[in-house]
Protein backbone atom coordinates (compact mmCIF):
# COMPACT_ATOMS: atom_id res chain seq x y z
CA UNK A 1 0.00 0.00 0.00
CA UNK A 2 0.97 3.62 -0.45
CA UNK A 3 2.20 5.43 2.66
CA UNK A 4 1.18 9.06 2.34
CA UNK A 5 3.42 10.34 5.18
CA UNK A 6 6.61 9.24 3.40
CA UNK A 7 5.57 10.71 0.07
CA UNK A 8 4.80 14.15 1.52
CA UNK A 9 7.76 14.32 3.91
CA UNK A 10 10.37 16.88 2.70
CA UNK A 11 13.81 15.64 1.78
CA UNK A 12 16.28 16.37 4.61
CA UNK A 13 19.58 15.61 2.87
CA UNK A 14 21.05 17.43 -0.09
CA UNK A 15 21.66 15.16 -3.10
CA UNK A 16 25.11 15.36 -4.74
CA UNK A 17 25.39 18.40 -7.04
CA UNK A 18 22.26 20.09 -5.64
CA UNK A 19 22.14 23.44 -3.85
CA UNK A 20 21.75 23.24 -0.06
CA UNK A 21 18.45 24.50 1.32
CA UNK A 22 18.32 28.27 1.65
CA UNK A 23 18.96 29.75 5.08
CA UNK A 24 16.27 32.15 6.34
CA UNK A 25 17.43 35.77 6.14
CA UNK A 26 16.85 36.29 9.87
CA UNK A 27 19.75 33.92 10.66
CA UNK A 28 22.09 35.70 8.24
CA UNK A 29 21.85 39.02 10.07
CA UNK A 30 19.85 40.78 7.35
CA UNK A 31 16.46 42.21 8.31
CA UNK A 32 13.39 40.41 7.06
CA UNK A 33 9.72 41.24 7.13
CA UNK A 34 9.52 39.54 10.54
CA UNK A 35 12.19 41.88 11.92
CA UNK A 36 9.93 44.91 11.35
CA UNK A 37 6.78 45.79 13.24
CA UNK A 38 4.01 48.06 11.93
CA UNK A 39 1.56 49.88 14.18
CA UNK A 40 -1.52 50.83 12.16
CA UNK A 41 -3.17 54.24 12.11
CA UNK A 42 -5.94 53.15 14.48
CA UNK A 43 -3.44 52.19 17.22
CA UNK A 44 -3.05 54.59 20.17
CA UNK A 45 -0.30 54.04 22.74
CA UNK A 46 0.14 56.08 25.93
CA UNK A 47 3.26 55.33 27.96
CA UNK A 48 6.66 53.83 27.17
CA UNK A 49 7.33 51.94 23.96
CA UNK A 50 10.57 49.98 23.55
CA UNK A 51 11.68 47.10 21.42
CA UNK A 52 14.45 45.17 19.74
CA UNK A 53 13.32 45.37 16.13
CA UNK A 54 12.66 48.05 13.52
CA UNK A 55 9.31 49.78 13.98
CA UNK A 56 6.94 51.74 11.75
CA UNK A 57 4.27 53.82 13.46
CA UNK A 58 1.18 55.02 11.58
CA UNK A 59 -0.88 55.61 14.72
CA UNK A 60 -0.56 57.82 17.80
CA UNK A 61 2.03 57.48 20.56
CA UNK A 62 2.27 59.67 23.66
CA UNK A 63 5.10 59.17 26.16
CA UNK A 64 8.53 57.74 25.32
CA UNK A 65 9.83 55.63 22.42
CA UNK A 66 13.15 53.80 22.82
CA UNK A 67 14.67 51.63 20.06
CA UNK A 68 18.39 52.16 20.73
CA UNK A 69 19.68 49.60 18.21
CA UNK A 70 16.92 49.86 15.61
CA UNK A 71 15.24 52.11 13.05
CA UNK A 72 12.05 53.99 13.87
CA UNK A 73 9.88 55.14 10.98
CA UNK A 74 7.02 57.52 11.65
CA UNK A 75 4.66 57.10 8.71
CA UNK A 76 2.62 59.86 7.06
CA UNK A 77 -0.32 59.20 9.41
CA UNK A 78 1.86 58.94 12.54
CA UNK A 79 1.32 61.45 15.34
CA UNK A 80 3.95 61.30 18.05
CA UNK A 81 4.03 63.30 21.30
CA UNK A 82 7.05 61.69 22.85
CA UNK A 83 10.74 61.71 23.55
CA UNK A 84 12.29 59.51 20.83
CA UNK A 85 15.59 57.58 21.12
CA UNK A 86 16.66 55.23 18.29
CA UNK A 87 19.55 54.25 16.06
CA UNK A 88 17.92 56.01 13.10
CA UNK A 89 14.66 57.95 12.82
CA UNK A 90 12.73 58.56 9.59
CA UNK A 91 9.88 61.05 9.97
CA UNK A 92 7.04 61.37 7.46
CA UNK A 93 4.33 62.33 9.96
CA UNK A 94 4.21 64.59 13.04
CA UNK A 95 6.54 64.59 16.04
CA UNK A 96 6.16 66.85 19.07
CA UNK A 97 9.16 66.10 21.26
CA UNK A 98 12.91 65.67 21.15
CA UNK A 99 14.57 63.14 18.84
CA UNK A 100 17.93 61.51 19.63
CA UNK A 101 19.55 59.13 17.14
CA UNK A 102 22.96 57.46 17.20
CA UNK A 103 23.21 57.32 13.38
CA UNK A 104 20.82 59.67 11.57
CA UNK A 105 17.54 61.57 11.51
CA UNK A 106 15.74 61.96 8.18
CA UNK A 107 12.84 64.42 7.92
CA UNK A 108 10.96 63.70 4.71
CA UNK A 109 8.94 66.31 2.79
CA UNK A 110 5.68 65.53 4.65
CA UNK A 111 7.38 65.66 8.10
CA UNK A 112 6.48 68.09 10.86
CA UNK A 113 8.83 68.18 13.87
CA UNK A 114 8.55 70.48 16.88
CA UNK A 115 11.48 69.63 19.15
CA UNK A 116 15.24 69.35 19.36
CA UNK A 117 17.19 66.86 17.23
CA UNK A 118 20.49 65.26 18.33
CA UNK A 119 22.23 63.03 15.76
CA UNK A 120 25.54 62.88 13.88
CA UNK A 121 23.68 63.13 10.54
CA UNK A 122 20.48 65.07 9.89
CA UNK A 123 18.63 65.38 6.56
CA UNK A 124 15.69 67.73 6.08
CA UNK A 125 13.82 67.46 2.78
CA UNK A 126 12.35 70.47 1.05
CA UNK A 127 8.80 71.01 2.31
CA UNK A 128 9.41 69.52 5.77
CA UNK A 129 8.45 71.61 8.82
CA UNK A 130 11.02 71.84 11.60
CA UNK A 131 11.03 74.02 14.72
CA UNK A 132 13.75 73.39 17.28
CA UNK A 133 17.50 73.05 17.48
CA UNK A 134 19.87 70.58 15.86
CA UNK A 135 22.97 69.19 17.57
CA UNK A 136 25.04 67.18 15.10
CA UNK A 137 27.46 65.50 17.47
CA UNK A 138 30.06 63.12 16.15
CA UNK A 139 29.42 59.47 16.87
CA UNK A 140 30.79 58.46 20.26
CA UNK A 141 31.02 62.02 21.62
CA UNK A 142 28.81 62.61 24.63
CA UNK A 143 27.43 66.03 25.52
CA UNK A 144 29.87 67.91 27.74
CA UNK A 145 32.94 65.92 26.61
CA UNK A 146 34.34 68.83 24.64
CA UNK A 147 35.05 72.22 26.11
CA UNK A 148 34.31 75.30 24.06
CA UNK A 149 37.41 77.26 23.14
CA UNK A 150 37.78 80.35 25.28
CA UNK A 151 38.83 83.58 23.57
CA UNK A 152 42.10 83.77 25.55
CA UNK A 153 43.30 80.32 24.43
CA UNK A 154 45.94 80.23 21.74
CA UNK A 155 46.36 77.47 19.16
CA UNK A 156 49.05 74.90 19.89
CA UNK A 157 52.41 76.01 18.51
CA UNK A 158 51.41 79.67 18.19
CA UNK A 159 54.11 82.17 19.21
CA UNK A 160 53.76 83.98 22.50
CA UNK A 161 52.41 87.51 22.12
CA UNK A 162 55.01 90.20 22.66
CA UNK A 163 54.30 93.26 24.70
CA UNK A 164 54.94 96.61 23.03
CA UNK A 165 55.29 99.94 24.77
Amino acid sequence: MFKRDEAVRPQTTTPPGAQPPSVPASTTGRPTERDRVNLGKSVIIKGELSGSEDLTIEGTVEGKIELRQHVLTIGPNGKIKAQVVAKAVIVQGEVHGNITATEKVDLRESASVDGDVVAPRVAISEGAHFRGSIDMQKAGVKPGDTKPASPDMKPAGAPEPTATR
